[in-house]
């Protein structure tokens, strides 16, 4: 049918620019209010402001495409300690009530893990 080999590249930038600007977006938010933030997910200030920060660094390290496996394995474990909180502390199902579910976030692991198991694909800085 078609050969879209040579636009893997290009997919997996858009992929990794999609995935990292989400995780820059809920950083910058987990910053700029943390003492609001922290109460809404149930964590301290302290670990509030240490998601920011690695959420910021760990987006634009995908983004860029510096280190992209390794920020896109340290984004996975974030997301997987979010969805542990919703499955098993909050008891939210995969939808969810109002549409906040864990769903969004399989989907970023998703996205996340078919960067870490390309390392970003050729388009990187640092692979």
């Amino acid at each position: 049918m078609f050969d879209l080999a040579p636009a893997t590249d290009y997919s997996l930038l858009l992929l990794r620019f999609m995935a990292g600007i989400t995780y820059i977006k809920s950083g910058i938010t987990d910053l700029q209010n943390p003492d609001e933030r922290s109460k809404s997910i149930g964590t301290s200030k302290g670990f509030t402001l240490f998601l920011g920060v690695a959420e910021i660094a760990g987006g634009a390290g995908v983004v860029a495409g510096v280190l992209p496996q390794f920020a896109a394995l340290g984004l996975i474990l974030i997301m997987l300690g979010a969805m542990q909180k919703k499955i098993f502390v909050w008891k939210t199902g995969f939808w969810g009530k109002d549409g906040f579910g864990w769903s969004y976030d399989l989907t970023l692991v998703s996205m996340l893990l078919v960067i870490a198991c390309t390392d970003g694909g050729r388009l990187v800085i640092i692979p």
